[in-house]
């Protein structure tokens, strides 16, 4: 075992402090709120691998349908001598139908805010492919990143970005997001992305409340990791999921309502909740083909080709940087 060192003891603890400070400005707010990125600690990754595997949640099994028919296509556009930078690669599924169709002069940077989940699928993956040079990135993709250059300087950035994460923005922050992407692939970079389109609420709803509970202790998870780092006393029973889709904004919103009038403390700062009041975790918008593009458009990039599945629930597409 490598012992932690001074470095790693410190970058804890201003990951801890961001945890700190992003969560009382949410449990402050009207309606309360928090990042949806605080989900996957090592507990809550291991749980959205559990989703992904269940019945009603189509959306991996659909984005890997169309990542087995059309992997290689997609691995044309990004072509030869490349750095292809993965945001929130988590157990890095989907990525490894693409890696198949990748010349060996790839650069493979998968990225993610879960340091041991991701070091742990890094590891699997360079014993996988030996001959692509992996190189994990532990950090919040939805800040501006910068991957490793030096001797990949040369190297075109193509970002892959599966799973329909995209959705998990409103609006104003998902164009800034991109934003930041265009600035990190330059001119003539790629975005190879996945997302999910609008479909009847039957489907969606029973995406998001499976009959097996996984999603609901995936959302309360979230206040188990408080309790734990952040010395938060959430009493988790009193807390209940909620998904429900929101037609008018063609979003899915996920909520932990609370069951009772109760008074939380976090560290020495306490919250009051009402009974029925809810702290909204998570939005996963849902799109129709030419919004997307236009959206994309929005950010600096142009459509080269989009891929859907036989039901055209989901769709991947690639863009280039104008």
């Amino acid at each position: 075992m490598v012992p932690a060192t001074k470095t790693t003891h410190a970058r804890e603890r201003t990951e801890t402090s961001q945890f700190r400070r992003d969560v009382l400005h949410g449990l402050t707010q009207h309606p309360k709120r928090l990042p949806c990125k605080y989900f996957y600690d090592r507990r809550g990754s291991q749980l959205f691998d559990q989703i992904c595997e269940l019945d009603e949640y189509y959306l991996t099994r659909t984005e890997l349908s169309i990542m087995r028919e059309h992997a290689g296509e997609m691995a044309g556009w990004i072509g030869t001598d490349a750095m292809v930078v993965e945001f929130g690669s988590g157990s890095s599924t989907k990525s490894r139908l693409l890696l198949d169709q990748l010349d060996e002069s790839t650069v493979y940077v998968p990225v993610d805010i879960s340091r041991e989940h991701l070091l742990a699928s890094a590891a699997n993956i360079a014993a996988d492919y030996p001959h692509l040079e992996v190189r994990p990135l532990v950090a919040d993709f939805t800040k501006p990143i910068m991957p490793p250059d030096g001797d990949t300087a040369s190297l075109r950035r193509v970002v892959y970005f599966p799973g329909s994460t995209i959705g998990n923005f409103e609006p104003q922050e998902a164009r800034r997001l991109l934003r930041h992407i265009r600035d990190l692939v330059g001119a003539g970079g790629g975005l190879l992305i996945g997302f999910d389109l609008h479909k009847s609420r039957e489907i969606l709803e029973a995406a998001y409340n499976d009959s097996r509970g996984i999603t609901a202790a995936f959302n309360l998870n979230l206040l188990h990791r408080m309790n734990r780092e952040l010395r938060a006393d959430f009493v988790v029973e009193r807390f209940r999921h909620r998904a429900i889709y929101n037609e008018l904004l063609c979003r899915i919103e996920m909520h932990l309502v609370s069951t009772a009038d109760q008074a939380v403390l976090i560290g020495s700062t306490g919250i009051e909740f009402d009974r029925g009041e809810s702290i909204c975790t998570e939005y996963s918008h849902k799109y129709r083909v030419p919004a997307f593009r236009a959206m994309l458009a929005h950010a600096g990039f142009m459509c080269r080709q989009v891929w859907t599945d036989s039901r055209a629930f989901m769709a991947v597409a690639y863009f280039e940087s104008a």
